[in-house]
């Protein structure tokens, strides 16, 4: 017996010290490389797919772009997302669904065609979808409502149509949402998903805004073709970023949204009256905004008196409202000791801007006070060529508002 384990032990110490073999693939999953390598081809200037050797003895540490567990594909990366990298292109195959251990797949920048495979749907371990900078085109797969465990979906920038399949804003585990820059259509649906981040921008989508989740840090809406008031929003106390500029929204803007903790604020070109609130609702947000602050109101109906809360923002945009009275000194002290970099006046009918004896304008603020009822200071004006070359209202448009109260929006 002891001649036995002699003999055995030097065995064993081979077996356990020696280096694992090759990691093979299942056939499966090579089939389905082979299937999506076949519909797709490298743009020149791109080499990504010539590491896909359907020969080579262990595809899991060859090929470009996966990577494997247990001899199964877990991530698909397709493209090499370098910057200048021309990306593929071809179209996505279908075959992409029998990699069934998948949890990631990505499309890099490139010129991929054709619809996005609905048997994706099938994917139910995928938590990460990233097809963007394409041009894929029809619509957004229904199937998709069944990837019950998808954190991210990313399909912003192709040419995509038709509406958002409901059952995408309910999946339990979502939590970014990104379609933007797309033609997709129709009216938005309640998100009832616990999202983070939404971004919908620059797509056909039209109606009113429906009830959004509490949880939004970031929503993008912007040029859309939505409408109606902003009031569901009064609730969403964790946004940081805000854009629903160049929609149709109306009627006026919510006072819980002026708030230093939703620091990027794009409301401009749309109907939006009425004022800014006097205070900040939720003091325990903080006093004032910060640095990188900004905020764009420009291009609508608002009317009242400059209030004073945004006079902390670093970048303030309210030219082309219907504002009155004087400018607050609270403003005037943000611009000459450069918290405000960058403050917009222009087109409204403000009446004076207080100037502080003795005190030149910082080099680094842009100030625009045109073609309001008053003459601008001198060394005061820094306008965009967009605010034209008057540099006041004529007298006759003043005098109607000359009697309007100047007091502000509680």
């Amino acid at each position: 017996m002891a001649l036995l384990h002699s003999l055995l032990l030097p065995i064993l110490l081979i077996l356990i010290l020696a280096p694992p073999s090759h990691q093979k693939i299942t056939a499966v999953d090579l089939a389905a490389l082979a299937a999506i390598k076949d519909t797709l081809t490298d743009v020149p200037g791109t080499d990504f797919l010539s590491t896909w050797d359907l020969s080579a003895p262990d595809p899991c540490s060859t090929f470009s772009g996966i990577t494997c567990s247990l001899n199964r594909v877990t991530t698909l990366t397709l493209g090499t997302g370098l910057s200048g990298s021309p990306g593929l292109a071809g179209s996505l195959s279908p075959a992409i669904s029998n990699l069934t251990e998948l949890t990631q797949l990505v499309l890099f920048p490139g010129i991929v065609t054709g619809p996005i495979p609905p048997q994706l749907g099938r994917l139910n371990k995928l938590r990460v979808i990233s097809l963007t900078n394409n041009r894929l085109t029809g619509g957004i797969p229904a199937t998709f409502s069944f990837l019950r465990n998808l954190h991210t979906l990313d399909l912003s920038y192709n040419q995509l149509t038709g509406s958002i399949p409901p059952g995408l804003t309910r999946l339990p585990q979502l939590k970014v949402l990104i379609l933007a820059s797309n033609s997709l259509s129709g009216e938005l649906t309640a998100v009832s998903t616990q999202l983070f981040h939404l971004d919908l921008k620059k797509n056909e989508l039209t109606g009113p805004l429906k009830p959004l989740p509490l949880t939004l840090r970031y929503l993008s809406l912007s040029d859309n073709t939505l409408l109606g008031p902003l009031n569901v929003l009064q609730s969403l106390s964790e946004l940081v970023y805000l854009d629903l500029s160049m929609n149709q929204f109306s009627g006026p803007i919510p006072a819980q949204l002026f708030n230093p903790k939703l620091s990027s604020m794009f409301l401009q070109r749309n109907n939006l009256s009425g004022g800014v609130p006097s205070r900040i609702m939720d003091p325990t947000s903080g006093s004032s905004y910060g640095e990188g602050s900004i905020v764009d109101l420009s291009h609508n109906f608002l009317t009242g008196g400059l209030s004073p809360i945004l006079a902390g923002v670093e970048s303030l945009f309210l030219n082309n409202n219907r504002l009155i009275g004087v400018v607050p000194q609270e403003y005037v002290k943000s611009v000459y000791d450069g918290t405000a970099r960058t403050l917009y006046l222009q087109h409204n009918y403000l009446s004076r801007f207080p100037l502080e004896s003795g005190l030149a304008l910082p080099d680094t603020v842009s100030l625009c006070l045109s073609y309001n009822c008053m003459v601008p200071p001198v060394g005061l004006t820094g306008c965009p060529a967009s605010a034209g070359g008057q540099l006041s209202r004529p007298q006759s448009q003043c005098s109607v508002f000359a009697n309007r109260s100047t007091s502000t929006m509680d």
